[in-house]
């Protein structure tokens, strides 16, 4: 009987040899998952962010106003300089609101603001020490950086070759210009912009930001 029971904990500590190896395989194979599933994470995050990152809103605003301001294309002299005003208050705000950020007051309160050399300014007016107490508390943290800058000319680029190729201003200002040009040029314009978008995203959490996506990582940080 003694040497059956020596047979059986040497057969047990064998097993457990031979498990030992295939056990840290799988450690190996759900930590390679789990890199590839937080990596796609990441990706498919970016993308859902794509229609707040690029000026979906202000396309739209422009799309339905752009053919009262032109006339259907025919394009008087009023016409012009009211679609050249409305051009440039569009692309003003596409640099405005990829500038703007949101954080959490001493209160709770969610605030708004754009983003400076200095600091973030809040939209809610006072005095000094009022606008300290409604301010984040480490203000150097959404000051204005280079990377803003980046974005907000992403936002641009994406706007302005969206207005240019619109069939309205197009037989306004360059009727002669191939259709196959201005079929292709904003689908390849707006592919990289919202490929250069996924890659360096933004961390603003601005206006028109989904409040739902707000308990991301990255918000939380504030």
């Amino acid at each position: 009987m003694a040497e059956t029971d020596e047979y059986k904990v040497l057969i047990e500590q064998a097993s457990k040899d031979v498990a030992d190896p295939r056990h840290e395989g799988d450690e190996e194979d759900d930590d390679d998952n789990s890199s590839f599933i937080l990596l796609l994470n990441l990706v498919l995050s970016g993308t859902a962010r794509l229609n707040v990152l690029l000026p979906t809103a202000t396309i739209l605003a422009f799309a339905i106003f752009a053919p009262l301001l032109t006339d259907d294309g025919k394009c008087a002299r009023v016409n012009r300089i009211l679609t050249a005003a409305f051009v440039a208050l569009c692309a003003a705000s596409c640099v405005f609101f990829t500038l703007t950020d949101s954080f959490r007051s001493a209160s709770g309160r969610l605030r708004y603001g754009v983003a400076t050399p200095t600091g973030i300014r809040t939209f809610c007016a006072g005095s000094s020490s009022s606008h300290r107490k409604k301010g984040p508390r480490e203000p150097e943290k959404y000051r204005l950086r280079w990377s803003d800058l980046f974005h907000s000319a992403l936002a641009l680029v994406a706007f302005v070759t969206f207005a240019a190729s619109h069939h309205d201003i197009v037989l306004c200002n360059y009727p002669g210009v191939p259709r196959k040009v201005v079929n292709t040029v904003p689908l390849v314009i707006g592919f990289v912009v919202s490929l250069l978008f996924v890659m360096f995203p933004s961390k603003r959490r601005g206006i028109g930001y989904p409040f739902l996506l707000r308990t991301d990582l990255v918000y939380l940080r504030r």
